[in-house]
């Protein structure tokens, strides 16, 4: 018995080295951007389309992967997704071209959905009570630390040697994570899940991909009216209407089919891909409700801030990361503080207090945002800002599935993971076109200010904003538009103060969120284990 739970113990450790990266994977590619951007000549659309390709996928098959593992076993559909995201890793880093590695990209969030709905599944049948508590706040911590070592990772891999390895280094980690689970991990599956649905899988996938798909495009090709052509190899979108308002309708009819559709099988007791039972459990609906919502918040700063460091205050990229570890270090110190207040504070008050943590850490971030910030005060900001998030990301974690039974443990985790990834896609969209949107109008008004022509104001503004930033540091070098590139870092910084202080706002909505689960909480009688079949955690 004890060889048997230590190895338990061992297998959580390689369980989180699977978590750690995705996560690590996700953020490091933001530090690697602007030399992505230098080596392929990427626009700025593809720049999110880098960041935005893996959470696409991934966000749109979570449900899927998670129910499939129920059915055809938790480790080897985490197995399978580890041999296809390194796979694909191996594409990325030798992608010779923004649209190639976007492909790549792509099939890294297949691997990434299939992973991390398992991770979460063979947790919770494999531990129980407190030792449960323990193994999801690991869990929940590593993906809070590794959301800041990635960019230190990333930077140094991108200075050191190339930004290709940012993707090389996850080939030797998966055959790691590879053996490991296969000697650690026991196989479990619940034999009576019954056929997967496959009407709800394709619902699901067209509901979240044509959702972000709007949210991310709607900057390039227009909100309403077509802006430039939208192409998909030989064919070109051939309308004046955008093709972003038809998404958002595509996805909004999925969205109703999907539940009409569950709710016909469930009547006539069948599987489906999300039992409707679920969202009778007050806990997991409102906290899935609040997990989206925060996430809108949370890491999106993440996306603005490498690059201001890099191309405003000319940090390179380990120097960057080095700077973004501030948060790691705040992720890891609260996943201690969590610990120790298990069983003696509300998860719900933990969580937030981790919310007002990350409103003042990146609201303080934004105060210290400008083209000649002493970077130093960034360091207590982002450490503030990642001790809210290891609070929130595994407490929140735990109070959303703390009443999700075993058997719909898959569905349950697939929810919560996909509520999250949807959250941080809108929010990482959102905060993308605020923080190229008002650079670029910034900056149009300055160069009015020197009276620059109209078409020359257009050509630079362009230039900055389709590089992401990259081109500030050419105009800086050449004398005659050295005051342009001024007025430039100005206008990214100011960018980047107003995406940082949307992030604060939608952070603010998340806590106001968390009110109907202290009710909730309250009116169940929240126990450190309610019984048996029930997941304390994500």
């Amino acid at each position: 018995m004890k060889d048997v739970s230590s190895r338990r113990w061992i297998g959580l450790v390689f369980i989180s080295l699977a978590v750690a990266l995705i996560i690590v994977d996700s953020t490091i590619v933001n530090v690697a951007v602007p030399a992505i951007v230098d080596d392929l000549g990427i626009s700025s659309t593809q720049v999110q389309w880098v960041q935005e390709a893996y959470t696409l996928v991934f966000a749109s098959m979570l449900l899927l992967f998670g129910s499939l593992a129920d059915r055809i076993g938790r480790r080897r559909m985490l197995l399978t997704g580890v041999v296809l995201f390194a796979g694909a890793s191996v594409g990325a880093a030798f992608a010779p071209s923004g649209d190639l590695l976007i492909g790549a990209r792509l099939i890294q969030g297949i691997g990434g959905a299939m992973m991390l709905p398992s991770t979460l599944s063979l947790l919770n049948a494999t531990f129980r009570g407190r030792e449960r508590g323990i193994a999801f706040a690991v869990w929940g911590s590593t993906i809070g630390g590794m959301a800041a070592v990635g960019p230190l990772l990333g930077g140094w891999l991108t200075t050191s040697f190339s930004w290709r390895w940012a993707f090389g280094i996850n080939v030797p980690l998966g055959i790691l994570i590879f053996i490991g689970v296969l000697l650690t991990v026991a196989e479990s599956r619940e034999d009576a899940a019954g056929r997967v649905d496959a009407v709800g899988a394709v619902l699901s996938v067209v509901l979240f991909g044509t959702l972000v798909f709007g949210l991310i495009e709607g900057r390039s090709l227009g909100w309403w009216q077509s802006e430039r052509a939208f192409t998909v190899g030989p064919w070109t979108w051939p309308w004046s209407l955008s093709p972003v308002p038809v998404a958002f309708a595509i996805s909004v009819l999925a969205l109703v089919g999907f539940v009409a559709w569950a709710r016909h099988r469930s009547r006539a007791g069948r599987a489906t891909l999300l039992d409707p039972k679920l969202f009778a459990i007050s806990t997991f609906r409102s906290g899935n409700i609040a997990a989206m919502v925060v996430s809108l918040g949370e890491f999106g700063i993440i996306l603005s801030l490498p690059i201001w460091l890099q191309f405003v205050l000319g940090f390179d990229a380990l120097q960057t990361g080095l700077v973004l570890i501030a948060l790691a270090v705040g992720s890891f110190v609260a996943s201690g503080f969590a610990g120790a207040s298990s069983g003696k504070v509300s998860p719900v008050l933990v969580v937030r207090i981790g919310l007002l943590a990350e409103i003042v850490g990146i609201a303080w971030v934004g105060l210290v945002v400008g083209p000649d910030a002493a970077w130093g005060w960034l360091l207590p900001a982002l450490f503030v800002y990642g001790f809210g998030v290891g609070l929130a990301t595994a407490q929140l974690t735990g109070v959303v599935l703390q009443d999700v039974p075993v058997q719909l443990s898959g569905q349950g985790s697939g929810t919560q993971s996909t509520a999250r990834q949807v959250g941080s896609a809108l929010g990482i969209a959102i905060l993308g076109t605020v923080l190229f949107s008002s650079t670029a109008g910034i900056l149009s008004s300055s160069l009015d200010d020197r009276g620059i022509p109209a078409a020359e104001r257009d050509s630079v503004v362009s230039a900055v904003v389709d590089s992401a930033g990259a081109a500030i540091a050419g105009l800086e070098q050449n004398p005659q538009t050295a005051d342009i590139a001024t007025d430039a870092k100005a206008a990214f910084s100011d960018g980047t103060r107003l995406s940082a202080f949307t992030a604060a706002a939608f952070l603010a909505i998340g806590l106001l969120a968390t009110i109907p689960l202290g009710r909730a909480s309250r009116r169940e009688g929240r126990r450190e284990e309610p019984r048996g079949d029930v997941a304390a955690a994500a």
